[in-house]
């Protein structure tokens, strides 16, 4: 295997298209602002990418070490685990990390320099969410606060990180933008934890699907899928966006085909050449998080270039 690909599957690049759109969301939001600092912006979007590098790393880190990675596993069965697969060493893995988060540090040192204490306290935010994530002693996804800690993450601290980095100012309405794909975000950890549920049971690992039980967080993710619609018709009916993410409607054949996925039984085998089993439902709502999560880069990116006014 060449480095390049054996460290995309290190640090499970596969999922950083959600991190680019929270990224990208932040970003766009600010677009017009006067005195944005652009330079800053795009030094934030690469410590975001770098900071989920080292939070997958940290989860597979802490799960080999806790004993909840081991031989039939599901994390170790959709896709090769870095340590387990013989792709790195435990060392390596904690080399890697520090590494990373000595990269992002010295990101932050930079932002932090013109934006002050409020750069530091958004990363520091995030920082204790990745590593607690699965560390001892929260480990929150083991006491259903995973689901929750992935929507603020992903909304709420990158969203409105990028933001302020870009702006120096974060208000309210930015937050209540980043709602609709926290949400989205929140959806794709759902499936997985519903594809997980009896061997997370079986290990004492309280996700919210496992404390929900299989059909009612069957129904919690399709309704955090269809909320994301009306949410963000919200936002451009009270003007904190213009008209063009409701291009997001063009999202809705690809809603109605997860929504029925997750309304039937999981499969008893993989479908033919399906390459995640036994994963399933979290590939149909990342399908969805990209198709809707995209459409609203699209139409936010619109709004800033070709803005329509009703006034």
């Amino acid at each position: 295997m060449d480095g390049v690909s054996r460290w995309l599957l290190i640090t499970r690049a596969s999922v950083f298209p959600m991190t680019l759109i929270s990224a990208l969301v932040g970003g766009l939001l600010a677009a017009g602002t006067a005195g944005a600092r652009w330079d800053l912006y795009g030094l934030a979007v690469i410590g975001l990418v770098i900071a989920h590098a080292a939070n997958n790393m940290i989860n597979d880190y802490f799960d080999i070490e806790s004993g909840v990675d081991e031989a039939g596993y599901a994390r170790l069965l959709y896709a090769p685990h870095p340590i387990a697969s013989g792709l790195i060493s435990r060392r390596g893995l904690l080399a890697a990390i520090m590494i990373l988060n000595l990269v992002d540090l010295g990101i932050l040192g930079v932002i932090a320099s013109v934006r002050g204490p409020g750069a530091v306290a958004l990363a520091l935010a995030g920082l204790f969410i990745s590593v607690f994530y699965v560390a001892p002693p929260l480990q929150l996804k083991h006491h259903g606060w995973g689901e929750p800690a992935v929507a603020l993450v992903w909304g709420p601290l990158m969203i409105g990180g990028g933001y302020y980095v870009a702006t120096g100012t974060l208000p309210a309405g930015v937050l209540l933008a980043s709602v609709p794909y926290a949400l989205l975000v929140a959806t794709v950890l759902f499936g997985k934890h519903i594809d997980k549920l009896d061997a997370d049971s079986a290990k004492g690992i309280r996700t919210l699907p496992v404390i929900l039980g299989h059909e009612r967080s069957k129904t919690v993710a399709r309704m955090l899928m269809i909320s994301f619609f009306p949410l963000v018709l919200g936002l451009v009916a009270i003007g904190m966006v213009g008209p063009w993410p409701l291009l997001v409607v063009l999202a809705l054949p690809r809603l109605r085909q997860t929504l029925v996925t997750f309304g039937e039984p999981t499969p008893a085998g993989p479908p033919e050449g399906y390459p995640l089993w036994p994963l399933w439902y979290v590939a149909w709502a990342f399908r969805f998080n990209r198709r809707a999560g995209g459409l609203f880069v699209l139409g936010l990116a619109l709004n800033a270039l070709l803005p329509i006014s009703f006034n």
